[in-house]
């Protein structure tokens, strides 16, 4: 059999194309499916006001403060070991469950007994009764059940039966990762499967993700490549930069030998977002807080 090809330039034998008409839509067909853009309040302090959208007042463009999120986005958190990834993500799920929402949390690298013992810390930090929201959390403990951790298929069909079961509308992965370990050839992948069961489901969610040391502190990369980063719809990156010489001294208005840890949003394609570098605080009770941008503290010794 002769093979022919296509107009990309693909070869292939005894293959007919075919046309799926149900995936065209004219933009009113898609935008009567499209949710409105909405915020999702995070329970970090200093980051709901950095994502936004505009509106239209008396002929001009205005920015309008999300105060959140944007409801139904797929965030990225990536960084290095001890940025404060899982702790952001730990304050996310104890938000949402304040305010009556479930929310399911799939532990990767640490059995699902210690997360919620780690969740339950970050509300006494946050001053919320933790005994009001704990079933609100719901735990998939794919730490401790290779099966989950080893096989999407299984990990997916049991996340769509909680989902289900128990009303859920938010979703947090930690670390995503851990789920193509050792094989990050498999990474786009993961992750092209793990986002499209989000948006099909309607999901907020999170995944953590983990930079290796090699990787410059405030890129979007992560380990996986930056596959991971460019699927989903926004990135969050947290870094940390020790002070040891005289110029970062200058830079980061800060003196040698401290750590300052820095935040940014590398990208988000649901909303408007505040795109400088801005310093970041684990505080002594392990609570996450965006601080402000890199320089003002600079301009406000001077002024």
């Amino acid at each position: 059999m002769n093979e022919q090809a296509d107009d990309l330039g693909t070869s292939y034998a005894s293959f007919k194309p075919e046309v799926l008409k149900e995936s065209i839509l004219i933009g009113s067909k898609a935008l009567q499916k499209a949710p409105g853009i909405e915020g999702v309040p995070t329970g970090v302090e200093g980051l709901d006001d950095l994502f936004f959208t505009l509106k239209e007042r008396n002929g001009k463009l205005e920015k309008i403060s999300l105060k959140g999120l944007p409801k139904y986005s797929i965030f990225n958190i990536t960084g290095v070991n001890d940025t404060g990834k899982s702790l952001m993500a730990e304050q996310f799920a104890v938000e949402q469950a304040s305010r009556r929402e479930k929310v399911v949390y799939i532990t990767v690298e640490s059995p699902a007994n210690f997360v919620i013992s780690s969740i339950k810390y970050r509300a006494l930090a946050m001053g919320i009764n933790f005994d009001d929201i704990q079933d609100n959390i719901v735990l998939i403990d794919a730490a401790s059940y290779t099966q989950l951790r080893d096989n999407i298929p299984d990990l997916l069909a049991t996340l769509a039966y909680t989902i289900k079961t128990y009303n859920v509308n938010y979703c947090i992965i930690d670390s995503v990762t851990g789920l193509f370990e050792n094989k990050e050839m498999a990474a786009r992948s993961t992750i092209r499967k793990l986002y499209n069961f989000m948006k099909k489901w309607y999901q907020t969610a999170l995944f953590i993700s983990q930079k290796r040391s090699s990787h410059e502190e405030l890129s979007a990369e992560a380990a996986g490549g930056y596959a991971v980063g460019h699927i989903l719809d926004g990135t969050m990156v947290l870094a940390k930069e020790p002070i040891t010489s005289a110029y970062a001294s200058r830079t980061y208005g800060a003196p040698l030998g401290e750590m300052v840890r820095l935040f940014r949003i590398d990208g988000c394609r649901m909303s408007g977002h505040d795109t400088k570098t801005h310093y970041m605080e684990i505080t002594d009770t392990g609570l996450v807080k965006i601080k402000e941008p890199i320089g003002a503290k600079n301009d406000n010794d001077r002024s």
